[in-house]
């Protein structure tokens, strides 16, 4: 995985993806519920603040089929509560 700071709006998001992904080794497996469990963690604390002003987005762009759809599910419903979107996007010819 890479994280990388993005600029702002959709532009900010295609820029940050080309500048990191030379950057990038895909391989296998293709395990989502780690990522989201970690954001998750980050959202829940941000909900017991007082003064709930933060919202998270994970957005996860894949080449690959998720190796782990349990946990990964189980994961989703878990953040459904919680201050955060997530947006999967399958880019390539895997059968996602």
């Amino acid at each position: 995985l890479g994280f990388c700071a993005l600029p702002a709006g959709v532009e900010g998001i295609v820029q940050a993806y080309s500048a990191c992904l030379p950057h990038i080794r895909f391989y296998g497996p293709t395990n989502f519920s780690p990522i989201v469990n970690h954001v998750a963690r980050f959202a829940a604390q941000a909900a017991q603040q007082q003064a709930a002003t933060q919202y998270f987005i994970l957005l996860i762009i894949t080449d690959g089929v998720i190796s782990d759809m349990d946990e990964t599910r189980q994961a989703v419903v878990q953040a459904s509560r919680l201050p955060m979107s997530i947006i999967i996007v399958g880019v390539g010819n895997a059968d996602f």
